[in-house]
C-alpha cells in the first residue's frame, strides 16, 4: 500500500460541485461500481451538482472501477474509519457533505431529504433507519434490538440530545461545520465524537428518515468479519461518549465525595456527633479524609479535561480565574500551615511520650484534612498553569544546528 496520499479524477469530473459524497472504502470490488450508479443517481433525481469521493485504502480493483464510473478517488494509507474522514478534509469541494458506506446498505439514490435539510438551514443532519425503512435481515437483532437502542439511550442521556439512531453512518453536515468539528478519532468511534462535538459546539441539527438495505451478495460486511469487532466498536463509542464528558462521570462524582468527605472530616474536628441512633465518630472521620482525597482528584483531573477538550469556554475562563496561582499558592500555604497546626497540637502526647503509643485523635484527622486541600489546591492550580501556558514564538537565535 502507498504512504502517500493520490487523488485520482474521473473522465466526467464535476468542475463546482455544489455537494460532496464522501465515502471511504476498503476492498469493495463488489459493490463499488453500482454505489457509484447510485449516487450519480441519487445526484439527479435531487437536482445538484455534486462530486462522489471515494476515500479508499484497497488492494483489490476498488479504485479502478471507481474512477471508472466517475467517482473522485483519494488514495490513502490504511489508516481506520475516523481517518478516512479526517484525510478527506482537505479534497472537499461541496459547500454541502453526505456521508456514508458503499456498500449499497444505505440508499444514496435517496438524498433529497438531506438537500432539503441542508437549504433549510441544517448544519448537522443525522440519517435513521428506525424512522425510515429497515430492509429485513439487513440489520443484525443485537444491533437492532440491544446495541444501538442502549448506545443511543446513554448518549442521549449524557449529553440531554434526542436522536434516534446514532450508529448511522449515512449522515450529512455543512463544509463549514466539517472544519468546525475538528475530528481526532481514528477508527469507529469517530461516530460518536462527530455527534457529541456537534453537539458541544451547538450546530443546527436534524434528522432525516433514511433506507437501509441488505448488503449485497457475496460481500461480507467489515463488521460481521469476526464475533467480537461489533463489541469492540461498541465499546470504542461508549469510551468517546466518557471522553467527551468528564462532568458526567468526574465532575459530580467529584463534588459528590468532596462535600461529604469535608463534612465528615471538619465537622468531627472535635469530637463524634450522635444523630439519633447513628453515632460518627473516628472511623467515619478517616473514611471522609478519603472522600476527600478522591473528591478534590477528581475535581482535578475534571478542570484539566475541561481546558483540553476546550468546549466549555465560559467555565474554562472561570476555572482559569479561580485557580490562579499567584492568588492560590498564599492560600495554599496557610491551610497547609493551619494543618500542621492541628496536627502538631494532636501530637503533643506522642512528641512528649517519646513517640510512643500515639492515638489517632479527631484533631489530627482534621489537621491532615487541612493539609490535604492545601496540597490539592497548589497542585490544581500549578497544573491547571502549565496547561493554560501558550505557545511563544520561537526565538531563531535560541537553537542552532550544528
Amino acid at each position: 500500500m502507498q504512504n502517500e496520499i493520490e487523488l485520482l479524477l474521473p473522465a466526467d469530473d464535476c468542475p463546482n460541485p455544489e455537494v460532496s459524497l464522501v465515502v471511504p472504502a476498503l476492498n469493495e470490488q463488489i459493490s463499488i461500481g453500482r454505489f457509484v450508479e447510485w449516487c450519480r443517481e441519487g445526484l439527479l433525481k435531487a437536482g445538484v451538482q455534486g462530486e462522489i469521493l471515494i476515500v479508499d485504502s484497497s488492494t483489490d480493483n476498488t479504485p479502478a472501477i471507481a474512477v471508472e464510473k466517475g467517482a473522485r478517488v483519494l488514495r490513502t494509507p490504511r489508516r481506520g474509519l475516523g481517518r478516512a474522514y479526517i484525510d478527506a478534509l482537505g479534497y472537499v469541494r461541496g459547500k454541502y457533505v453526505i456521508m456514508g458506506d458503499c456498500d449499497c446498505t444505505y440508499d444514496f439514490r435517496e438524498i433529497g431529504p438531506f438537500i432539503e435539510d441542508f437549504r433549510k438551514g441544517s448544519e448537522f443532519i443525522m440519517g435513521s433507519r428506525f424512522k425510515g425503512y429497515i430492509e429485513t435481515g439487513a440489520m443484525p437483532p443485537l444491533h437492532r434490538y440491544f446495541g444501538t437502542p442502549i448506545t443511543t439511550s446513554i448518549l442521549n442521556f449524557m449529553y440531554g440530545c434526542h436522536f434516534s439512531d446514532i450508529h448511522c453512518g449515512m449522515r450529512g453536515l455543512t463544509l463549514d461545520s466539517y472544519r468546525r468539528l475538528d475530528l481526532k478519532a481514528q477508527k469507529w468511534e469517530y461516530a460518536s465524537e462527530m455527534i457529541i462535538k456537534a453537539v458541544h459546539i451547538g450546530l443546527k441539527t436534524s434528522e432525516v428518515p433514511i433506507r437501509f438495505l441488505k448488503g449485497m451478495q457475496g460481500r461480507t460486511s467489515h463488521l460481521n468479519r469476526h464475533w467480537y469487532i461489533p463489541w469492540l466498536a461498541g465499546w470504542q463509542n461508549l469510551r468517546a461518549f466518557f471522553i467527551f464528558k468528564p462532568d458526567f462521570f468526574l465532575r459530580k462524582p467529584g463534588y459528590f465525595f468532596s462535600f461529604l468527605g469535608f463534612f465528615l472530616v471538619f465537622a468531627l474536628g472535635f469530637g463524634p456527633i450522635s444523630m439519633g441512633k447513628l453515632v460518627l465518630s473516628l472511623h467515619s472521620q478517616i473514611f471522609g479524609l478519603f472522600l476527600l482525597a478522591l473528591g478534590t482528584s477528581f475535581l482535578e483531573i475534571d478542570a484539566l479535561a475541561t481546558l483540553f477538550l476546550g468546549f466549555q469556554h465560559k467555565r474554562i475562563a472561570r476555572i482559569k480565574r479561580l485557580y490562579n496561582l499567584d492568588k492560590t499558592a498564599p492560600i495554599s500555604l496557610l491551610l497547609v500551615l493551619i494543618g500542621l497546626v492541628f496536627v502538631f497540637y494532636s501530637a503533643a502526647d506522642w512528641i512528649g511520650a517519646d513517640f510512643r503509643l500515639f492515638t489517632v485523635s479527631h484533631g489530627f484527622v482534621a489537621g491532615l484534612g487541612f493539609i490535604l486541600l492545601g496540597v490539592q489546591l497548589f497542585l490544581k492550580s500549578l497544573t491547571i498553569a502549565l496547561f493554560s501556558l501558550e505557545a511563544r514564538p520561537q526565538d531563531d537565535h535560541a537553537l542552532v544546528r550544528q
